[in-house]
């Protein structure tokens, strides 16, 4: 087996910390590989390679392709819930902007299909990966409750069923119609049906 070149000459001990370049270099080299090649073809032999290291060395970092390839598709909570809250409005364009960003990306597009079909298949898989996006599921719940307390949002909508609607209305649009997603009235349509619903306002 070959050493690790990223961290040769530094001392061997269970427990030391992980050496965030030998995280940069993987997950950019995952990314690379995503697009260039595909979600099927992405080893982890493929991915050391490329990064300069060693499969051990991903394999102490992640337990399987899957958490590795989300990991390299979605790196960091989208930047839009790190603002302040504003109107529920707002906020609620500034999530549907930031799924559109995530889910264009390219190398999101390229892991998506096959990321989705093993965690279908694997449940426990799905769990772990999920639990990635906590802090953007928090995000979501604590803009929805300064909403509430603004009296902007009834007390019952449930914040899950909220990203939910969002997450999906994006992905299908990925695969329907793809050409819309850039534009400014995809996201003012689908602002509206969250905001407003489908009900014709009372006759006066």
């Amino acid at each position: 087996m070959k050493a690790d070149p990223l961290s040769a000459g530094k001392p061997p001990g269970a427990g030391r910390p992980r050496d965030p370049r030998i995280d940069a270099a993987i997950l950019r080299a995952t990314a690379d590989l995503l697009v260039e090649i595909g979600y099927s073809n992405v080893t982890m032999a493929a991915v050391a390679d490329r990064a300069g290291t060693t499969k051990t060395a991903l394999y102490r970092r992640w337990s399987s392709k899957a958490e590795l390839v989300h990991e390299a598709a979605f790196p960091v909570t989208p930047s839009a819930m790190e603002a302040p809250p504003g109107d529920i409005a707002a906020d609620l364009r500034a999530m549907i902007e930031a799924a559109r960003d995530v889910f264009t990306s390219p190398v999101v597009r390229a892991a998506l299909p096959g990321l989705i079909t093993d965690m279908t298949a694997d449940a426990a898989l799905s769990g772990r990966v999920s639990a990635r996006f906590t802090e953007l599921f928090a995000a979501v719940r604590d803009r929805l409750r300064d909403a509430v307390d603004r009296g902007e949002v009834r007390a019952e909508i449930d914040p899950d069923r909220l990203v939910d609607l969002i997450g999906g209305a994006t992905l299908l649009a990925v695969i329907q119609s793809p050409d819309t997603l850039p534009s400014a009235r995809w996201v003012d349509d689908v602002t509206s049906i969250l905001l407003h619903g489908v009900l014709a306002a009372p006759a006066t």
